[in-house]
Parts: structure tokens; C-alpha cells; sequence
């Protein structure tokens, strides 16, 4: 396993965020891009974690081997979900959460995110964790094994009202704007009262290719994480 790219804080460490990245990708881009624009400089308590993904063969490539979260049969609403590797990379955040508790920041101090799968991950954890997090921020991604819910939730009442900002754009040609409604739904419909879905308009599956784009995403991440902590 490849070790996490890490900014650490210039001032007080009181906080942390672990982000995930998406397929085939590593740590290190979302590492660049955050520091691009400048989001650590902005918050000096904060500590930013960007783990790799594992090598695995996936199923929607033919077998080919890419760094993923978990294997991935297509990206829509019918293809079929592999729970056991979706609860094995949300088993992995929580490491990366249980081992920032343990050096002492408190588990309402720490937000989750990711981008795409890298963003599944963090939406299927704040759900299914007994932990209630300081907020989730998820980009151009969906909600996992979605008809488990809302039997598979966790410690639900007590998460009601962590903050979760999902953005999404309007022109994605990888995860469809409307699989990503279909998890708003889900979260509204379990009563998750500061859910907040952020659609933007002509963006496609991206994270840098399309800069203005992501600046106006990135600005909306900066705003929410200083009002979250």
C-alpha cells in the first residue's frame, strides 16, 4: 500500500481532512490541486490526507489492473455492486479516521470527501460508521449500494445533522447528474437535514481539466469546510 501524500498544518493541528481520489488516479493529483488552490493556506489548523487506492483488476475494464477504492462493474443505477470491496475501502477511511482520533483530534474535528468512487466511499462511510464526522464533502460521485439503505444505516440519529455538501456537474458523461439525484434523494428521504446538493452547470466528470469549473467547486469546498470547523 502506497503511503498517504500529507499537508500538515502551519498553525495548531485541530483538525483533519481525508480525501479520496478516483479511479486510477493517485494522492498525489488531489494533493497538487488542493494545494493550487490554496485551501491548506487558508485553513492552518487543518491537516489534509490523501491516500492511494490499491492495484486491483476491474471488472468494468476487462480485468485491467488501475489503483481503485473498490471493483466496478459500470457506472450507473442497474450495474451490479460489489459490497464486499465497497465495505472493505470504507473499512480502509475509517482506519485513516480511527488513527487521527488517536492522536488526538475528536472525530467531529475530521471531514471525509472524495472524488467519484473516491467520493462513494466517503458518502456509503458517513452512513454506515457508528462515528459521527464534522461534515462530508463529495464531488461528481453517488451514493453505493443505495437500496440498503435505509436498513444499513448506522447510529442515524445522531448523524441527522452532519453537514455533507455533494456537488455535481450537470454534463457528467461518467456518473449521470441523475444517479447522483437519486442519492440526494436517498439522504433527504433518511432525514439528513443539512444535506446541501450543488449542481453546476455545464461541468463534466472532471476534476482540473475544466479550471474555472473546478475553482468555483473548490471555492464552494473552502467555504463549507471554514464554516463546518
Amino acid at each position: 500500500m502506497t503511503e498517504p501524500v500529507v499537508i500538515y498544518p502551519s498553525g495548531n493541528h485541530t483538525a483533519t481532512f481525508i480525501f479520496l481520489h478516483g479511479l486510477d488516479d493517485i494522492g498525489k493529483t488531489w494533493f497538487d490541486d488542493f494545494n493550487y488552490f490554496n485551501l491548506p493556506k487558508s485553513l492552518p489548523y487543518m491537516k489534509f490526507v490523501f491516500p492511494t487506492a490499491p492495484i486491483m483488476k476491474i471488472s468494468k475494464n476487462n480485468g485491467e489492473e488501475m489503483t481503485s477504492w473498490f471493483d466496478v462493474h459500470g457506472f450507473d443505477q442497474i450495474a451490479k455492486e460489489d459490497q464486499q470491496s465497497i465495505e472493505r475501502a470504507s473499512q480502509f477511511l475509517n482506519s485513516f479516521v480511527e488513527a487521527e482520533t488517536k492522536h488526538g483530534i475528536p472525530v467531529e474535528r475530521i471531514i471525509i470527501g472524495g472524488f467519484s468512487m473516491g467520493g462513494a466511499v466517503a458518502l456509503y462511510t458517513v452512513l454506515t460508521s457508528s462515528d459521527a464526522f464534522g461534515g462530508v464533502i463529495s464531488l461528481s460521485t453517488w451514493l453505493p449500494l443505495r437500496s440498503t439503505f435505509p436498513k444499513a444505516l448506522i447510529a442515524g440519529e445522531k448523524k441527522k445533522t452532519i453537514p455533507i455538501l455533494h456537488c455535481h456537474g450537470n454534463k457528467d458523461s461518467i456518473i449521470h447528474i441523475d444517479w447522483a439525484r437519486l442519492s440526494e434523494e436517498c439522504f433527504k428521504s433518511m432525514g439528513f437535514q443539512k444535506y446541501t446538493f450543488k449542481e453546476y452547470d455545464g461541468m463534466d466528470h472532471t476534476d482540473c481539466e475544466q479550471v474555472s469549473h473546478f475553482s468555483l467547486k473548490t471555492k464552494c469546498v473552502h467555504n463549507k469546510v471554514k464554516r463546518l470547523l
